[in-house]
């Protein structure tokens, strides 16, 4: 008996979790339905197999803790994307470069004043540098003067979160999965209001065949 079960664990052990077969399907299957029963995830991936299979998804892509992929995710106009902490943190977190760090440029208190953000690629030793971000490109953008703007309140702060969003994309576009944050979302897209009353489910945007179709709706009260 002790053999037999041995060899169960070992088959179970090299199943991983995704679409490529059906053991790996029905992996995932059972890892969303205990998730989807946890009152600990978000609202949108409560008692919804399908939202957990899709952030089951994005987390083995990713390398990372499912869990952690359910609370970051944020749906702005729309468009899903993530929180700045969440993709700084896995950038920081992925073994291929040094944390983050920031150089300001220009003179605080004016459109000169600018951040740019920068790592070391540690298999060269190569310092990296993404593109200067200043207040006077987020005025002209548009970003600076929306309607209940970060901007306007905490610039170092935003300067700090859209020049490390550009640098991950330009160095480690993997780790974004294509998605922007919350932030640069809420700056881009004119003419809508992020939704803060309810959430939205994501069953809508998995039958219109959105990209990575997970949905949380991001309150404004998120600290950027």
């Amino acid at each position: 008996m002790s053999v037999v079960i041995e060899k169960e664990l070992v088959s179970a052990d090299d199943v991983s979790m995704g679409f490529g077969s059906e053991k790996s399907f029905m992996l995932t299957q059972r890892a969303a339905k205990l998730l989807s029963s946890s009152t600990l995830v978000p609202k949108e991936f409560q008692n919804n197999i399908a939202n957990c299979v899709v952030a089951l998804n994005m987390a083995n892509r990713m390398g990372a803790d499912p869990l952690m992929v359910m609370q970051n995710l944020f749906i702005v106009h729309g468009r899903p994307s993530w929180s700045s902490q969440f993709l700084i943190a896995t950038f920081n977190s992925c073994g291929k470069f040094s944390a983050i760090r920031y150089r300001w440029t220009g003179q605080p208190g004016t459109d000169t004043h600018g951040c740019i953000a920068c790592a070391v690629e540690l298999c060269t030793g190569e310092m990296l540098e993404g593109s200067e971000i200043t207040v006077g490109l987020a005025k002209k953008e548009g970003w600076y003067g929306k309607q209940g703007s970060k901007w306007q309140t905490m610039p170092e702060q935003m300067l700090r979160y859209r020049a490390a969003g550009w640098f991950i994309r330009a160095y480690a576009p993997e780790l974004a999965m294509g998605l922007h944050t919350s932030e640069e979302v809420s700056d881009t897209v004119e003419g809508e209001v992020i939704n803060t009353a309810a959430p939205r489910r994501v069953g809508n945007l998995i039958k219109n065949a959105a990209p990575l179709p997970v949905e949380r709706v991001a309150e404004e009260t998120v600290e950027v």
